[in-house]
């Protein structure tokens, strides 16, 4: 639910908006994600202050592209603090956690790196990332490592993204501090149409339940 009297102060308030258009400008020019349907600052239950929604596509396999862009997208508010603020705040947190599994679930479950090869240790038993550890130190190190390069490229690959529509995050940004609340129709107008879009206009008084992405409070972090 959204929480309209939370009060943030204004140079927060700042940061979420920047961090949420880097979700969204992220998202736009990635060709792999889900249609974006709307963005908000607006304080959302305990610990998000703001969030960013899509339309899932109906599908049940995913290519290595379709889980890097995701990635990308999903450090997009990250990458927009660093280029604006030139500093990071906790306000990742979910984003990073989000990531971390995913980039060990292409390396350990499922085969999507070449030196680890086509290979999975998937274990539904295990209740944190699902595999077990039947490897050397060796290969449990080189998992570390290969984690760590997956993260790192998608880390670079936004920030050049960025870089280069930093005029584009602007526009979204500075939108959101006024209205607070934006929807597809709305970017559209400012940037132009997502350019790998298939006409998709989503009706904003609609309600959706979409997975988001949050921005958390530091009060989140263990």
């Amino acid at each position: 639910m959204e929480k309209k009297n939370k009060l943030i102060s204004p140079e927060e308030k700042k940061i979420v908006a920047y961090h949420e258009a880097g979700h969204a400008i992220a998202g736009w020019f990635l060709e792999h994600t889900d249609p974006l349907v709307k963005v908000s600052i607006v304080p959302r239950g305990i610990a998000a202050l703001g969030y960013a929604q899509y339309l899932p596509k109906e599908q049940f396999l995913y290519t290595t592209e379709q889980l890097t862009d995701s990635m990308c997208m999903a450090l997009g508010g990250r990458v927009a603090e660093e280029i604006v603020f030139n500093k990071i705040s906790t306000g990742a947190l979910s984003d990073l956690e989000r990531i971390t599994k995913m980039a060990y679930s292409m390396v350990t479950v499922y085969g999507m790196n070449s030196r680890i090869g086509n290979i999975s240790f998937y274990d539904p038993q295990q209740p944190e990332y699902g595999f077990t550890k039947p490897f050397s130190e060796n290969t449990a190190q080189a998992i570390d490592e290969e984690v760590k390069k997956i993260v790192e490229d998608a880390h670079e690959r936004t920030r050049k993204l960025l870089v280069e529509k930093r005029n584009e995050l602007e526009l979204v940004a500075q939108e959101l501090l006024k209205k607070e609340v934006i929807f597809q129709t709305d970017i559209e107008r400012m940037i132009g149409k997502r350019p790998y879009e298939k006409s998709h206009l989503i009706a904003e008084d609609k309600t959706l339940q979409l997975p988001s992405s949050d921005i958390d409070k530091p009060e989140s972090v263990s």
